[in-house]
């Protein structure tokens, strides 16, 4: 997953019924075809454009809004990082900011303060990411600023050297966290060693990093044909797309790169950390689905009987009924390509055992007893708060950027309330029952293994 954002300026990121085909999968041919349709038919709505220069852009024009959110992705991340020098991915992302050929750190900061924007990076496992909020008329500008960032980086030495030092700092205090701890311990069983690696780097690995190191992996790995551009807003998309076609023509290669997809490990086995604490943390996963499978929408609507909010199973039987837990949750996770269902839950040492087991029993219990109020329930929440959820800028411009990196397409939210709308009990039934509890993976920290 991304690590924490770090924000630069803030102004004024088994066989029952058979599963349906969801509305994401039908609408990617008819939301391709909306997209790219002739410019005078275009008004308000979805615009995805491949550019010249090999970038790939989705804009949502929304006329009635007041500001803009411009998000660059380039399809590089942790995943890329040699071994022996693992968190490089990292502290390029950190050191972007700090320098260009035309303006110094300060500059560039001051820069964005004079356009009233916000704007943060943030590195991930597959991609790293620039955000930006402005208002209308300054999207030229923020442009400007973003392609500077991206393709004219000076990467200071003395800047390399204190990224080096935070993110050290970083995973010392990263120590403290059990949270943090045993988030990383199950990554690592269920992706393996490259995708399940902590993004910021290790201790032995980060000091290996040298300006000379950073310049090398932005060359390879920073170019437009690795970049997908998305923005939400009262934005005029073609106005946009001719300042990225210029902005960003012969940076890099513009082929097509940076679009693996992740293949999980899942091998059945468990880590334990000892550690004296008062508390016990677990975490449990299984595979999922990927983003656009056919029974993505039940795997939600399951979460969502689970985990959603103090009516679901988890908050209802494990804490207010048996009071085994501090926290308890269920959630997915999506690297492009696969699918992963985490379970977690912090819970004294004495009780970490029950509390495991009862975890699996709850999600076993799904299957067999899930009733239609449960489903509807869970579906009129996931339902309302993608609705919520659209009614921010910087959301709209988010769910564009997640569906380019994971479809190559602009799919929108309209297609996912679908799909989540046609999902029944039966659906979420068969969903459950073909979970491979066999592949469980499980991490604890604490004083007790389990």
């Amino acid at each position: 997953m991304p690590s924490k954002s770090r924000p630069h300026a803030v102004a004024t990121q088994r066989r029952s019924a058979p599963a349906p085909e969801p509305a994401i999968v039908r609408n990617v041919a008819e939301g391709l075809r909306r997209t790219r349709a002739p410019a005078a038919s275009r008004g308000a709505g979805i615009r995805m454009l491949d550019l010249d220069c090999g970038a790939q852009l989705a804009a949502e024009v929304l006329p009635e809004r007041d500001t803009v959110a411009l998000i660059f992705r380039m399809l590089t991340g942790a995943a890329d990082d040699p071994p022996r020098l693992a968190g490089l991915s990292s502290i390029v992302e950190r050191t972007l900011s700090k320098g260009t050929r035309a303006h110094s750190g300060r500059g560039i900061a001051d820069a964005f303060d004079r356009l009233g924007a916000q704007w943060t990076t943030v590195s991930g496992r597959q991609s790293t990411v620039l955000r930006i909020i402005c208002l209308p008329e300054f999207v030229h500008a923020c442009t400007q600023m973003a392609a500077e960032l991206l393709t004219r980086p000076s990467f200071p030495a003395d800047a390399v050297r204190v990224n080096v030092d935070h993110a050290l700092l970083d995973l010392r205090h990263m120590q403290d966290d059990p949270q943090d701890v045993v988030r990383l311990m199950i990554q690592r069983l269920a992706l393996g060693p490259v995708y399940g690696r902590h993004v910021g780097g290790a201790a032995g690995t980060l000091p290996r990093i040298t300006r000379a190191a950073v310049l090398e992996h932005w060359r390879a790995h920073y170019a437009a044909g690795r970049m997908q551009i998305s923005a939400a807003g009262p934005v005029d998309a073609d106005a946009l797309a001719r300042d990225c076609e210029r902005l960003f023509a012969r940076f890099g290669d513009a082929g097509r790169a940076g679009r693996e997809r992740v293949t999980p490990v899942f091998s059945p086995s468990r880590a334990h950390r000892a550690k004296k604490l008062k508390q016990q943390y677990i975490a449990m996963v299984l595979p999922g689905v990927e983003r656009g499978d056919p029974r993505e929408p039940a795997e939600q609507v399951l979460l969502g009987v689970l985990s959603g909010g103090m009516s679901g199973r988890l908050f209802t039987e494990v804490r207010e009924k048996q009071g085994l837990v501090y926290w308890v949750g269920a959630w997915n996770e999506n690297p492009r390509g696969c699918g992963v269902i985490h379970l977690g839950a912090s819970t004294t040492p004495e009780r970490c055992r029950t509390t495991h087991d009862t975890l699996l029993r709850e999600l076993r219990r799904v299957g067999e007893d899930l009733t239609e109020e449960e489903t509807g329930r869970a579906q009129n929440q996931l339902i309302a708060q993608m609705h919520t959820e659209s009614d921010l800028t910087r959301a709209r411009a988010a769910n564009l950027s997640d569906d380019l990196f994971h479809f190559d397409a602009a799919i929108g939210a309209e297609a996912r309330i679908e799909a989540l709308r046609g999902v029944t009990r039966a659906h979420v039934l068969d969903y459950a029952r073909s979970l491979d509890l066999s592949r469980m993976c499980t991490a604890t920290i604490g004083p007790t293994r389990l």
